[in-house]
């Protein structure tokens, strides 16, 4: 008997937005979109874009003694997930001139160097990004396991919806990408 293999395992999902499902608990993830960053077989990285921490951009310039003179201040800081917490990472339009830099698509890049985060405080930094504090991290199989057991939704991932909408609209607008109404998914659907 031949097994089907869905196509999502069949690539990376590099560049999509995994949208969790209504009725998630996972308290974490609940109501989440995490644009994924990298993905093969040995597991995946994703930076949640829908949890905003009590904390601005202001405030990381301010304890990395940087004179804000940009206009990225008062954006809020972003929980991207339990990983490494204290360690901070740009989502950006693709820009190669930073230090520590990986290009997730022609459109978008992480970077993870504080070189990006200075130019960010100069005005000098990429009109288009987001900070955020820690990553999402699944192990080899981890995340392809979760996604069978129907915690997540996936869709390409949409440049206006990363850079150009708020934060509280980034679930319903990633939904929309869908273009069906996941609150109509049963909760607990069968497996065929």
């Amino acid at each position: 008997m031949t097994e089907i293999i869905p196509r999502w395992q069949k690539q990376s999902l590099r560049n999509h937005f995994l949208i969790s499902m209504p009725g998630m608990k996972d308290s974490g993830f609940a109501n989440s979109v995490t644009y994924i960053c990298d993905h093969s077989t040995e597991g995946a990285m994703g930076i949640v874009v829908t949890r905003p921490l009590n904390l601005t951009l202001g405030d990381v310039f301010d304890q990395l003694n940087l004179d804000d003179r940009g206009d990225h201040g008062k954006q809020a800081v972003l929980s991207g997930g339990p990983v490494s917490t204290q360690r901070g990472f740009v989502l950006h339009q693709s820009d190669s001139k930073w230090q520590s830099t990986i290009k997730v698509s022609d459109d978008i890049a992480l970077t993870a160097s504080r070189d990006i985060i200075s130019a960010l405080a100069l005005g000098d930094g990429p009109d288009k990004a987001l900070f955020a504090l820690g990553y999402a991290g699944w192990g080899a199989g981890q995340l392809e396991s979760e996604i069978s057991e129907n915690s997540w939704l996936i869709v390409p991932a949409d440049v206006n919806t990363l850079f150009n909408t708020a934060v509280d609209e980034r679930w319903n607008a990633a939904t929309t990408l869908l273009g069906f109404d996941p609150h109509l998914i049963p909760l607990n659907p069968g497996h065929a």
